[in-house]
């Protein structure tokens, strides 16, 4: 054997080792659970739209927030994704009159995951998909 080889049961570790670098990458990049943006809502959206994000409860100075469980019943049965995700992060801004609700965008940063977006896999910050996920799976 020469110095610059390696042994085979070296390179098997460095082989292992790097499929398993991969496969712990590959999982933080899959789209985030309910759960976890259950904690997003709890700390972001309950205090307008209400802990069961339903949105009866009348904000300062009369207006009520939307009912965020009827989301998909108010888009002929689908979830509107694209448009929950610019409303959400500010996107929206400036098309609808009144608005209210405040951007979010800054505060949903972070590393991001693939979000089916029409089709098309849309790099989103991890943040904002898991509370596209909590939403989405809130409907009725």
């Amino acid at each position: 054997m020469t110095g610059s080889a390696l042994s085979a049961p070296t390179l098997a570790l460095g082989l292992l080792a790097g499929v398993l670098g991969l496969g712990a990458c590959a999982m933080q990049a899959e789209m985030p659970q309910p759960s976890e943006g259950a904690k997003l809502y709890a700390n972001n959206c309950a205090a307008c739209h209400g802990h069961r994000a339903m949105g009866d409860e009348p904000l300062i100075g009369g207006q009520i927030a939307p009912d965020l469980t009827m989301l998909a019943s108010r888009n002929d049965g689908t979830f509107p994704r694209a448009e929950v995700l610019s409303q959400i992060d500010g996107y929206a801004k400036g098309t609808h009159v009144g608005r209210v609700m405040p951007e979010f965008g800054a505060v949903l940063t972070g590393e991001t995951v693939p979000v089916d977006i029409e089709g098309t896999l849309t790099p989103t910050p991890r943040p904002l998909a898991a509370l596209l996920a909590y939403l989405e799976d809130v409907q009725t």
